[in-house]
């Protein structure tokens, strides 16, 4: 019999640890050769881990919820079982010769219709499982338990003692699984759910945000007419043509770029006493997804097009709710467009992303009465923030730098023409 180790893939220097989501087969199934196995949360990432090889998985080490680093064993395959073969049909050699001595015990020592002797391997899948040979059929020799025996046991084991080993070794990891909370407060319940490795590295980047950066934030206002004329005239056009739709934040970046080139300061960064201007733009685009806000980087966006910097930021969204977004994807950015008003936002204070100095909100666009010329008009407008780290930033190049966005969206020729 050929087994074969499944383990955690390596993972980024900066990330010590990660934790299991949640297994995509169970010990009896036979999975495909790069079949995803189980999902693993990063504190950036989530990683999908691919099957080394075709077989049966004989053995899972590490449960939904455990916390595991790099090179760390977390199941086993058997790749001489047959692809689709039932627990029952699992070779029932020892997982590991030098085990077989201490599983043996695990077996139990009554006797009855079950087999009260179990072979090695299956005494250790039982044993990892919280069970004994009691709790399986035996339909070896003098009814043994083989080691199909114990697969189909842990197969056909109830749901609800399951999560009972998980729970006692890591009730953190079983808590989001609870259907209802343990105290009954009649209409007034609550649940306990630890937050997840993207979450809790959310929290812990926006309190150093606040507490090193000098935060603040100056505000205007931008008519959106010339940008929504514009789109209105083309978009059909633009869409054939580029085979995507022509949206508004293409415009929100090409604007932040031109501004960034007038006022490098804006895309510098703080590095202990120095300060680091970049001669590139690579522009993060917060994105929300179901595991929380992630931030892609379009690298080089002075050097995209309108059409490539829309095919960029589509591609980010499917992926971010896909949970497909890449280190790659994630990492780097000198500087940063929150667009809050795709939720209906009016204004917000953005924060920071470190170790950037500067990020621009972006809000819903709205009919007000404004004035032009001495006349009430209505115009569609957009109240745009720019969040700035004072200690290397002035009141001067912040607000100079969101009139220059301003201007650039006002009159978006000037994109065209690098005015």
């Amino acid at each position: 019999m050929a087994q074969i180790e499944v383990k955690v893939p390596q993972l980024s220097e900066s990330v010590a640890e990660a934790t299991l989501l949640s297994w995509h087969k169970k010990v009896g199934e036979a999975v495909s050769r790069d079949e995803n196995l189980i999902d693993i949360e990063t504190d950036k990432v989530v990683l999908e881990l691919p099957a080394p090889a075709a077989g049966v998985i004989v053995q899972i080490i590490k449960n939904d919820g455990g916390t595991v680093v790099s090179g760390e064993v977390i199941a086993v395959i058997d790749t001489e079982a047959s692809a689709g073969a039932s627990p029952q049909q699992v070779s029932a050699a020892p997982v590991a010769a030098a085990e077989a001595p201490a599983a043996a015990p695990a077996a139990g020592a009554s006797t009855g219709s079950k087999g009260d002797v179990a072979m090695p391997a299956a005494a250790k899948i039982l044993a990892d499982n919280n069970m004994t040979a009691l709790d399986a059929t035996g339909t070896g020799r003098d009814g043994r338990v083989t080691k199909g025996d114990a697969l189909a046991a842990v197969a056909n084991k109830p749901a609800v003692a399951a999560p009972a080993p998980l729970a006692a070794a890591a009730p953190k990891a079983a808590l989001p699984q609870v259907a209802a909370p343990a105290v009954n407060l009649g209409d007034r319940p609550e649940e306990r759910v630890p937050m997840s490795r993207l979450r809790a590295r959310i929290a812990e980047r926006l309190l150093q945000s606040q507490s090193t950066n000098a935060i603040l934030t100056t505000f205007n206002e931008v008519n959106m007419a010339p940008v929504m004329e514009m789109r209105a005239k083309y978009k059909d056009k633009f869409e054939k043509e580029h085979g995507v739709k022509l949206g508004f934040m293409s415009f929100f970046v090409k604007a932040a770029v031109a501004a960034l080139k007038k006022y490098p300061i804006l895309n510098a960064s703080v590095d202990g006493n120095d300060i680091i201007y970049h001669g590139y733009f690579d522009i993060g685009i917060a994105v929300g997804s179901p595991r929380g806000l992630v931030v892609p980087i379009l690298r080089n966006a002075d050097q995209m097009s309108i059409a490539e910097i829309e095919k960029k930021i589509g591609e980010f969204g499917q992926k971010a709710k896909d949970g497909k977004l890449t280190l790659e994807d994630l990492t780097g950015g000198t500087f940063s467009i929150s667009n809050g008003g795709t939720f209906g936002s009016m204004l917000s204070t953005p924060i920071i992303n470190p170790p950037q100095s500067a990020i621009l909100g972006v809000h819903a666009t709205k009919d007000r009465a404004v004035v032009e010329n001495g006349q009430i008009v209505i115009r569609p407008m957009n109240y745009l923030a720019m969040s700035y780290d004072h200690r290397i930033i002035d009141g001067r190049e912040a607000v100079l730098g969101l009139v220059a966005m301003k201007d650039a969206l006002e009159d978006p020729a000037r994109l065209l023409l690098d005015l």
